[in-house]
């Protein structure tokens, strides 16, 4: 089940909420567990097992590590800590990178393991990653550990963030599991950014993808149509993720809880360092708090220093992937991240914004036809015809009609992966009476925008979550 959908918006959320709401407070965390488990199932029907199974692994790890503290064990509080590191990481290695590890042994040594072909399990990346730490903010001593079974079952599987993020720390939600206080203020906040969040995910990703499913179709490629295929993607992704985001942040609100933020207008960064800082927040500073700082961050000598900006963007990329492209693509950003840091950092600076600007889109762009690539090989032949490096002419009737057939949406998409709207809105309340027209027209807008999202969804198939296959 997928948040863009008629049996989510029109089936499951109000029974959701009507139930939620009728119970009292010692009720709600059932509802949402239970509500939970039948959204995973209704996709997962096989692999809820292995999700309790590691919810269960996250819990007892939690529990032994918080004995072995109190009993001044620290030694075996570490151990339990690794095992808890070890059991989760194992799972996600299995059923995400078996056939990964497989297909590069045969052929590296000519072997004939047979591929399991395995199915990924949906969310595995995102909830591994909430397991993890929570037992390792346990061990550190920053949370108090969670004795209540189900309340930690409730942070694993929260169906707003279960299938695709924001990555949420359990110290962000402990408070809320225990006791939350519900307003229709924050409950119209929660709808506000949900519907924004599903107009960005159906009218925006879902279109720009039909751009990109043709181009792979047709035969007679063309400069300009990589590039449209390349910018159409780029857009894609930020609207099918932060769209996504949106969506688990509003549900979030809802419910009584409150998620991180997960993206910050990231095409506007004026260097790579600020696109990541503003792309995917929460699994940056997963990987920041809990691998990089570990390492030893910036405090080591240089050598060390550059090792841990490339073993953290090479697992960035292998988190995202069990192919080589996405291996590439991570360690495409460490090295742009190493470059910024020691050789043209002051260079950028000084740059007027707006080259600064073309450089980081185009270095961004680059980076997700990588990422969007079959392989290794896709990767190269995509870029190279971008740059015009293949007997392909620059453009054709075919690709101009394409051009002007989605030129609505791309220049739509470019001005929301902006600011500018919302500063816009700002300027308009900042008016005497501003405020007023604002607030009496934005629930007109949000309905209306709810109701062009149903007819899309009646009316298309072209539906995919792009994050759910990480």
């Amino acid at each position: 089940m997928v948040f863009a959908s008629i049996s989510f918006l029109y089936y499951f959320l109000p029974i959701v909420l009507l139930v939620y709401y009728l119970l009292p407070q010692a009720g709600k965390n059932i509802v949402l567990l239970l509500a939970s488990l039948v959204f995973y199932f209704y996709s997962e029907p096989v692999y809820i097992f292995l999700m309790l199974l590691a919810i269960t692994s996250g819990y007892l790890h939690g529990l032994i590590i918080d004995k072995f503290i109190k009993l001044k064990k620290q030694k075996f509080a570490r151990m339990a800590m690794i095992s808890s590191v070890v059991v989760s990481i194992g799972m996600l290695a299995f059923f995400k990178y078996a056939d990964f590890f497989l297909a590069n042994i045969n052929f590296l040594f000519n072997t004939d393991f047979s591929l399991l072909r395995l199915v990924q399990p949906i969310g595995i990346s995102f909830y591994t990653f909430q397991i993890l730490s929570y037992t390792i903010e346990v061990y550190r001593g920053t949370v108090d550990v969670q004795r209540n079974f189900f309340h930690f079952a409730l942070y694993v599987s929260f169906f707003p963030q279960l299938i695709a993020g924001p990555i949420v720390r359990y110290i962000d939600v402990a408070a809320k599991l225990d006791f939350r206080f519900h307003s229709w203020a924050d409950f119209a906040l929660g709808v506000r950014r949900f519907i924004i969040g599903l107009a960005k995910k159906v009218l925006l990703a879902n279109v720009l993808g039909e751009l990109c499913s043709t181009f792979k179709i047709v035969n007679e490629k063309t400069v300009l149509f990589y590039w449209l295929y390349a910018l159409a993607f780029t857009l894609q992704i930020y609207f099918d993720f932060s769209g996504y985001s949106d969506m688990a942040i509003g549900l979030g609100k809802i419910f009584g809880f409150d998620f991180p933020e997960n993206f910050n207008y990231p095409y506007i960064a004026q260097s790579i360092t600020e696109f990541w800082r503003r792309w995917h927040i929460s699994l940056g500073t997963w990987f920041r708090d809990y691998l990089y700082i570990p390492l030893g961050g910036s405090r080591v000598s240089t050598i060390r220093w550059l090792l841990n900006i490339l073993l953290v963007w090479l697992v960035t990329g292998f988190w995202h992937g069990a192919d080589w492209n996405f291996i590439f693509w991570g360690l495409f950003y460490g090295f742009l991240l190493i470059m910024e840091k020691f050789f043209y950092r002051h260079l950028i600076e000084k740059l007027p914004s707006f080259f600064s600007h073309v450089y980081v889109l185009f270095c961004v762009i680059i980076g997700f036809v990588i990422f969007n690539a079959n392989d290794i090989s896709d990767a190269v032949l995509n870029v190279k015809g971008m740059l015009g490096l293949l007997e392909v002419p620059l453009f054709n009737q075919e690709a101009l009609y394409y051009l002007q057939s989605y030129a609505v949406v791309l220049v739509t998409g470019i001005i929301c992966a902006t600011p500018c709207v919302n500063k816009l809105i700002k300027k308009v309340k900042s008016r005497k009476k501003g405020g007023l027209i604002i607030n009496l027209a934005e629930p007109v807008f949000l309905s209306a925008l709810l109701l062009t999202v149903t007819a899309y969804l009646v009316d298309g198939s072209f539906n995919p979550f792009l994050y759910f296959r990480f």
